[in-house]
């Protein structure tokens, strides 16, 4: 069989498909009469629905691209010090947009901004705080700019308000948000690989013992027993993709990646296995509660994609069937931001799809047509330097 590249072009690819189906799904969660497979399933429930796959995914993919990030910056001659402060600005990057989105959903009436009006202005900061700067630009100029997004971003801080009229309160964390969760996961991970030096024995128990505390989380412990990281759910799937990728460097090494097939395949039907094993001992599964059962199966089936993507992509070159979306790959942040200029905009002009546009097949026509949009939009962007980079 044909050897595997060291280089999977496969990981671009799945996490550009991702990142249309998460931009899909929070699209379609406006929309009535869907299949009940198809959304979220609710707190109480003990199910899977397909929406609930897609931010693991995402972060089982973000594991996956830790090693090759951090091996990148060693490559380059970076220092010990300099490869930490990637980490760690990466971190803090993602965590402050994950702390002004969760503070969004608290936004009070009785601020001086009206709620879109903010939410346009700390997206825009976002962009001119983290927008990947040519290289050609002014010094000046581009820490002008920066320097600029960063006052606006103060400043939508300090004339915050949320809550009710009756009890308002300043910025706080009631949760860390989407970002905020990938924010944690992902300082944790890296660090763990870069201090690991990438030992694969070493992420694999590392890995396991975080599944362990997981499991311990939802049966005799507080869900909330750890600070910031809680019941490692989060964790466990970033690592679950440090470790995957692990596995596949290990092979091209001693030059075996034909052995892929059978492994992968294993592990991610082992993960399923397992995960249905435990499902009536902790709790069911559940994406809401970041039940064990729901980390395992997600991290099987996400696994199994992988495999798939690594045959179509890097064995049969099938990578121009997805390049439509290619940008959700190459520009993912950009992509996730994009729609908060979306929702903003259509609020702000008080903008509603007719109701043909909010039900039924027609609504999911609108909102798959939304995705594909958003990431056409960001690849014209993405031609004139403009996204954002972390």
């Amino acid at each position: 069989m044909t050897q595997l590249p060291k280089r999977l072009l496969s990981i671009d690819v799945l996490r550009a498909l991702t990142m249309l189906l998460m931009i899909f799904v929070n699209d379609a969660s406006s929309v009535s009469g869907i299949p009940t497979w198809l959304d979220h399933a609710k707190e109480t429930e003990d199910a899977l629905g397909f929406a609930d796959t897609i931010f693991p995914a995402f972060l089982f993919i973000a594991g996956l691209s830790i090693p090759l990030a951090i091996k990148s910056r060693i490559s380059k001659g970076d220092s010990t010090w300099q490869v930490l402060f990637y980490i760690i600005s990466r971190s803090a990057a993602l965590l402050i947009m994950g702390f002004y989105h969760v503070n969004l959903e608290n936004y009070s009436p009785a601020s001086i901004l009206p709620k879109a009006i903010w939410e346009i202005l700390i997206t825009l900061s976002f962009f001119m705080i983290w927008l990947d700067y040519p290289e050609t630009m002014a010094k000046a100029k581009k820490y002008a700019i920066m320097g600029t997004g960063l006052a606006l971003l103060i400043a939508l801080a300090v004339i915050y308000k949320g809550g009710d009229l009756a009890h308002p309160h300043w910025m706080h964390t009631s949760w860390w948000g989407i970002l905020g969760i990938i924010g944690w996961a992902y300082l944790i991970c890296a660090l763990v690989y870069y201090l690991s030096k990438g030992k694969l024995t070493i992420l694999i128990v590392i890995w396991t013992l975080f599944a362990v505390m997981n499991i311990a989380s939802h049966t005799f412990l507080d869900h909330d027993f750890l600070p910031i990281i809680g019941d490692c759910s989060a964790v466990v799937l970033t690592m679950g993709g440090v470790v995957t990728i692990g596995l596949y460097a290990h092979l091209v090494k001693i030059e075996k990646t034909q052995r892929l097939w059978l492994l992968f395949g294993m592990l991610g039907l082992a993960l399923i296995a397992g995960g249905l094993i435990i499902r009536p001992y902790t709790e069911g599964i559940s994406k809401i509660r970041s039940t064990p059962a729901w980390i395992f199966i997600s991290s099987g089936l996400t696994i199994l994609m992988f495999e798939l993507f690594i045959y179509l992509i890097d064995i049969k070159g099938k990578i121009n069937w997805f390049k439509a979306i290619r940008p959700a790959g190459t520009s993912t942040l950009t992509c996730y931001l994009i729609p908060y200029f979306q929702v903003a905009l259509l609020e702000l002009f008080n903008v509603t799809y007719p109701s043909v546009f909010n039900s039924g097949i027609i609504g999911l026509l609108r909102s798959l047509a939304t995705a594909l949009i958003i990431i056409w939009l960001v690849g014209s962007m993405e031609k004139r330097r403009l996204r954002l980079k972390i």
